[in-house]
């Protein structure tokens, strides 16, 4: 039904009022978008917890958290900074969309660019993990540093290390001024704005009916709406990732924050078909599409138009390897098989298309057009010969 929904909002744009898109984005963030988004966006989650070297620096050369030090803030302040931060990009884009249309929509290239370097950012916060230590707590000693050799104060200004003022001629020091940008609270909020560069493939689906509402008040109404559905599901890993990383299971969430990293930059390299010989976990060459005997074959329609049915799955798009007559115009036919999760948004010849549509190919020369799901995870081919 939620589909349904989506789908008849985008074909009418006019009769769809800013109520009901947002309960309709609200609906999809929160049935549909939760597992896809969270494992497409959650890497940056372990950002909040990767500010210094142990619990004691408090980033760079900072002091302790806790009430000493208020500028860092506490987990749930921290989770809710970054959801502050994913609403306000997630809104602001919704509203371009609605106002200037699919001109503002990142390409497929350059969102597995942006994979790319949020899967490398997200292994860096892996790894910084690793040299944090516990929280002493109440009354914990180890926080002391030595002074430096000559140096009473440890080379500590009254503004922090090598002081805030950095000199005596009163310029800003370079760490003074890398401190104050990579703060707790600042860098909380940059990490959920940066969510929005980094689209599910439910994203895809709701930013395409902001792009349909042809308003901005549309736009960021159906966007705000499936920001807050997915919320709970945020604020829930991101005070886990935020408990682990003060206890013994820091090292743990290091692993798994290195295996996201990894799996999003796989997922980037795979989307922008930077992989040699990838052809994902479900090229399925072999499968039949759902509720048939065997694999589709094309079938010629009139206009001598050749059509091939595909289904999207869960498991991937059946049959991942089709074959069809070059010089021949050719249309692909995307069917939805049960809960296909990412795959119902896919990208092909360059461009975005929601599920379940009709992919005008034209005719082509002799070889082969990969396409993907929008996260990278499922590619199809079609062969011309």
């Amino acid at each position: 039904m939620l589909r349904g929904d989506l789908e008849w909002h985008r074909r009418h744009p006019l009769s769809a009022g800013a109520a009901t898109l947002l309960a309709g984005g609200f609906a999809a963030g929160l049935v549909a978008g939760t597992t896809s988004c969270a494992a497409m966006q959650g890497g940056l989650l372990t950002g909040l917890s990767s500010g210094g070297r142990s619990a004691c620096s408090g980033g760079l050369g900072g002091l302790a958290p806790g009430p000493s030090n208020p500028a860092k803030p506490s987990s749930p302040a921290a989770v809710a900074l970054f959801l502050a931060g994913r609403a306000g990009s997630h809104v602001a884009a919704g509203a371009l969309l609605g106002l200037a249309g699919s001109a503002v929509q990142l390409g497929p290239q350059l969102r597995a660019a942006l994979l790319v370097v949020a899967g490398i950012a997200v292994m860096i916060f892996g790894i910084r993990t690793f040299g944090r230590e516990r929280d002493p707590g109440p009354g914990g000693h180890g926080c002391e540093q030595a002074p430096r050799s000559g140096e009473p104060d440890g080379g500590r200004g009254p503004d922090g290390p090598d002081g805030a003022d950095g000199a005596a001629d009163g310029r800003v020091s370079w760490r003074g001024a890398l401190s104050r940008i990579t703060a707790p609270r600042p860098r909380a909020v940059a990490l959920g704005a940066a969510t929005v560069l980094l689209p599910c493939g439910v994203t895809l689906s709701v930013e395409m009916v902001a792009v349909s509402s042809g308003s901005a008040l549309g736009g960021a109404a159906v966007m705000a709406g499936f920001v807050a559905g997915t919320a709970p599901a945020f604020a829930l890993l991101g005070l886990i990732l935020r408990r682990a990383a003060t206890t013994r299971l820091a090292a743990l969430a290091g692993v798994v924050a290195l295996a996201a990293g990894l799996w999003t930059v796989s997922s980037g390299l795979r989307l922008g078909g930077w992989l040699p010989g990838s052809g994902g976990p479900a090229l399925a060459a072999g499968l039949p599409a759902p509720g048939t005997d065997g694999p589709a074959e094309a079938a010629t329609r009139s206009g001598g138009v050749r059509r091939i049915e595909i289904w999207a799955t869960r498991d991937g798009y059946r049959p991942g390897v089709v074959t069809a007559r070059a010089g021949v115009p050719t249309e692909l036919v995307f069917h939805l098989g049960g809960d296909p999760g990412c795959t119902r948004t896919l990208t092909v010849d360059g461009r975005d298309v929601a599920l379940p549509a009709t992919v005008r190919l034209g005719a082509r020369d002799a070889g082969s057009l990969r396409y993907s799901c929008s996260m990278g995870m499922y590619v199809g081919f079609v062969n011309f010969v």
